[in-house]
């Protein structure tokens, strides 16, 4: 169980800053240690995240930053959403900035 709720959050930490791909791989070990498919998980992950992060090494610097702006989309999107947004925007005086309210929780 306690795999399981790693691997969870580690996958919803992912497009954020910080040790996203770690606590994935952290639940992966934990739940290895007691189911094989759980290993042979973790092996491929590791093995596509290396392969994803050579890849992104060799890029030019325009592919860089479009991987950085897309990033930055998703956290921003997901920030909006779960309306964090528009709670800082009370906390700083912009309620009148309506638009940044969550279509889903405003």
């Amino acid at each position: 169980m306690l795999g399981t709720l790693v691997l969870i959050a580690g996958i919803i930490a992912i497009p954020y800053p910080g040790p996203g791909w770690a606590i994935v791989f952290v639940g992966l070990a934990i739940l290895a240690s007691e189911f094989a498919w759980a290993k042979k998980v973790l092996h491929f992950a590791k093995g596509k995240y290396d392969a994803w992060t050579d890849w992104l090494g060799r890029q030019n610097l325009v592919v860089k930053l479009l991987v950085l702006v897309v990033t930055g989309a998703v956290v921003l999107a997901t920030l909006w959403l779960l309306n964090a947004l528009w709670l800082v925007a009370g906390w700083v005086g912009l309620q009148e900035w309506t638009w940044l309210q969550s279509p889903i929780l405003g």
